[in-house]
């Protein structure tokens, strides 16, 4: 990498942090329910298209999860269910049904429907169990499919027409 290929890499990581963060805060009372639609995760796609959203998703996710209702935890397993769902989506990116990519939608769904949905389960009722995880995941599942099928795949398609990244 040169100094310049570095710099864009740190700005571009840099500004979908801060996306993700003002999104997530912003919304913060649907970012941090039960029923969790972080409009936010739809940037999650975006590692499809610079790798610099692997570290800019999980830091962004780190930063916003500071003012989570769940405390560590949430830190945690909601930055990790980010950071693997972002190198899971650009590990796929090339992955695509008539030009879309996907598979690289599906990952950000599972990733926090199992983790983010075991989390909640665990910390709403004292401790885990399976009909609660159940209806978490289920609940966080729903709401990624919003965000990273309706509204990330969409943001996708139009910066990829922009070539925004390919600067």
């Amino acid at each position: 990498m040169n100094k310049k290929t570095s710099t864009v890499y740190l700005v571009q990581a840099a500004f979908i942090a801060a996306v993700y963060v003002a999104l997530t805060l912003f919304l913060k009372p649907i970012s941090f329910s039960g029923t969790q639609l972080r409009v936010a995760e739809a940037l999650t796609i975006l590692s499809v298209l610079t790798p610099a959203a692997v570290p800019g998703l999980t830091i962004g996710c780190i930063l916003a999860n500071l003012s989570s209702p769940y405390g560590m935890a949430d830190i945690i397993c909601g930055s990790v269910a980010t950071l693997l769902a972002a190198l899971c989506s650009r590990a796929t990116r090339n992955i695509t049904l008539r030009g879309v990519p996907i598979l690289s939608a599906v990952f950000p769904v599972i990733f926090n429907a199992v983790i983010v949905g075991a989390e909640i389960s665990a910390l709403n009722t004292g401790g885990f169990t399976w009909p609660v995880f159940g209806a978490m995941a289920s609940s966080v599942g729903m709401g990624q499919c919003l965000a990273c099928f309706a509204l990330g795949l969409p943001l996708c398609a139009a910066l990829n027409k922009t070539k925004i990244f390919d600067k």
